[in-house]
């Protein structure tokens, strides 16, 4: 698939508390709110929505599709700019799918039930996104 120009792209970027996790030009976005899943495409309507501990896919202008997990956050769409904003967020590719499985096992055997459930929420949207990339 050919190289989309930026004026028919669009300008995406996700964004962590620590760094710029990924940037560049998409034909769509989908990603998990608090109301459900939501795709952006050129053209959306502005959208400021909460996030939740989730999966976004990044359909990127070469054809590839960019996976992440998102810890919460924020979704921005303005004009064809999208930000994503989240205190963690990873890439499919670099998270590590023991430590995550892991992760889920001892979470779910916490006493603090809201840690527990937000452990284990972090815990399989990483999951979901390796399965995702692969």
């Amino acid at each position: 698939m050919a190289s989309a120009d930026s004026g028919t792209a669009l300008q995406v970027e996700l964004v962590a508390a620590d760094r710029t996790v990924w940037s560049g030009e998409a034909t769509m976005v989908i990603a998990r709110t608090t109301e459900g899943d939501v795709g952006v495409l050129r053209g959306h309507a502005p959208l400021l929505s909460l996030l939740v501990d989730a999966v976004v896919e990044i359909a990127t202008t070469d054809g590839e599709v960019v996976v992440a997990a998102v810890d919460g956050g924020f979704l921005s769409v303005a004009g064809d700019r999208i930000s994503i904003l989240s205190e963690r967020a990873v890439l499919s590719h670099e998270i590590d799918v023991n430590a995550a499985r892991t992760e889920l096992e001892v979470a779910g055997g916490l006493a603090d039930a809201s840690e527990s459930e937000a452990r284990i929420r972090r815990a399989e949207a990483r999951i979901r996104a390796v399965e995702r990339a692969s």
